[in-house]
């Protein structure tokens, strides 16, 4: 399967991923609060090299309740071209995964149904949609049939890699990318099945440069639309490409997260669609066991962590900080001190937080020092300490409960037991750990720093 060349133009973005240089005190713009999610969805594609097996309910919602709801166990009972099939295969899947159970069936129907549909990063959703999308081409047609839209240009690229994989026992299928910095001549049509770009680009090609015949599109698909919407220029620009469809075009959105601003746009976009919603984990500190260690200023904290270092060396552990800053100078002191530590920071290119990452799941060092964006949806099966060396709080001061599960939700995870540490060091990071406390009506310990048998017992 072969794609258009892109001409290097000094506009295109960095396929690096896009560095954010906020300053950690002043409030994100929309652009980076973009680019973060952007990020974070990008970073978890390079470090997942296998599927995640979750253990959520999956949930459907049929549009028509009456038709009989149909799962598959395997992709030979979709009836795919063989040559689809071989692409699966040759891919490393073997069997469908939980979201793929419930909407491959409903994405190949005959006639076409639209879908709106909910998992996070791992779960094999971009297979299923380029399978929908390769299935539905009519190789013959040279032109556009396949319309896919993903919030950034690096993105794009990751979701055309897997058609490139997925097609490439399919030689006749094309791949363009509508994508900044591609530039093609005024007045061109496309010959190639499926295009797949970010917004504007998309939107330009259909509309002022005609390069694609909106009305000739059978499958539209909208991935990450929760990280597309973020902006509001592409929340605009996706509404008017749908808008160009055919009546009878398939509509296939997605997203990690499903708030409010994410159901409103995929109502405007998708009209009477399945649902599949993934019911979130309930996660729970069962296994994990909480104390705080009560200090009076950042160095008296460094010392108190230095002391718990020792014990805590034999596992691994993440040590999660409010700034980037506190974070930098967290690492350089530990580095000082001679231990071994990561550093996962916002300003890194995606690829250097990914290998960063990947030494820390090999083992290679022991300890990653981190903040809050680097850590969503890091998954690293050995870490059996988390501590928070600040607590976490949302941008009015107050507790940020979510954010506090999900920190330390890293450890104990997998039925093991696991350990979480607080560092307190005043008196309204006292009344945080209180009202957290509260919130989960989970007590959390003293933990006195010469008493240090008991972390070793849960570390060792």
């Amino acid at each position: 399967l072969s794609s258009l060349h892109l001409k290097e133009e000094k506009t295109k973005p960095d396929a690096n991923g896009a560095v954010v240089k906020a300053d950690d005190n002043v409030e994100k713009t929309e652009d980076e609060e973009k680019e973060d999610r952007a990020a974070q969805s990008l970073l978890n594609k390079l470090i997942r090299s296998n599927l995640v097996d979750t253990t959520n309910q999956v949930e459907v919602l049929q549009r028509d309740p009456t038709s009989p709801l149909y799962s598959v166990k395997s992709f030979e009972e979709l009836r795919l071209k063989p040559q689809l099939l071989q692409g699966v295969y040759a891919m490393g899947f073997n069997r469908p995964s939980k979201i793929q159970e419930n909407a491959l069936p409903m994405m190949l129907a005959e006639p076409p149904q639209n879908l709106i549909a909910q998992s996070q990063s791992g779960t094999g959703k971009t297979a299923a949609f380029v399978l929908a999308m390769l299935s539905r081409v009519e190789p013959g047609n040279k032109y556009p049939q396949c319309l896919c839209l993903s919030p950034t240009y690096e993105l794009a690229l990751q979701t055309g890699k897997v058609i490139e994989q997925m097609g490439k026992f399919y030689p006749e299928l094309k791949l363009a990318y509508a994508v900044r910095g591609n530039k093609l001549e005024r007045g061109q049509k496309i010959s190639e099945q499926i295009v797949i770009g970010t917004p504007g680009t998309v939107l330009d090609w259909c509309s002022k440069l005609k390069f694609i015949d909106p009305k000739k599109i059978k499958v539209f698909v909208l991935d990450e639309a929760d990280v597309m919407i973020a902006t509001q220029g592409h929340q605009d620009q996706s509404i008017r490409i749908q808008r160009m469809l055919p009546k009878d075009c398939q509509m296939l959105l997605f997203s990690a997260t499903f708030e409010d601003s994410v159901w409103k746009f995929a109502q405007k976009v998708v009209p009477d669609p399945n649902i599949i919603k993934l019911k979130r984990e309930e996660e729970t500190l069962d296994t994990i066991k909480q104390y705080y260690v009560l200090c009076s200023n950042r160095d008296e904290k460094f010392q108190a962590l230095c002391n718990i270092y020792g014990a805590i060396t034999i596992a691994q552990a993440m040590i999660f900080c409010h700034t980037r800053k506190t974070a930098g100078w967290l690492a350089a002191e530990l580095s000082k001190e001679g231990h071994q530590v990561a550093l996962l920071s916002g300003e890194m290119m995606v690829e250097q937080r990914a290998a960063v990452i990947e030494r820390f799941r090999e083992g290679k060092e022991k300890v990653l020092v981190t903040t809050n964006v680097c850590a969503r949806g890091i998954d690293v099966e050995q870490v059996s300490v988390v501590i928070n060396f600040d607590l976490p709080v949302d941008k009015d001061g107050n507790p940020d409960n979510e954010t506090y599960l999900h920190r330390i939700g890293r450890t104990g995870r997998f039925g093991k037991r696991g350990l979480a540490i607080n560092m307190v060091d005043s008196k309204h990071s006292m009344n945080i750990l209180n009202r957290i406390q509260e919130h989960f009506n989970k007590k959390i310990n003293k933990l006195d720093t010469d008493d240090l048998d008991e972390i070793e017992k849960i570390t060792n």
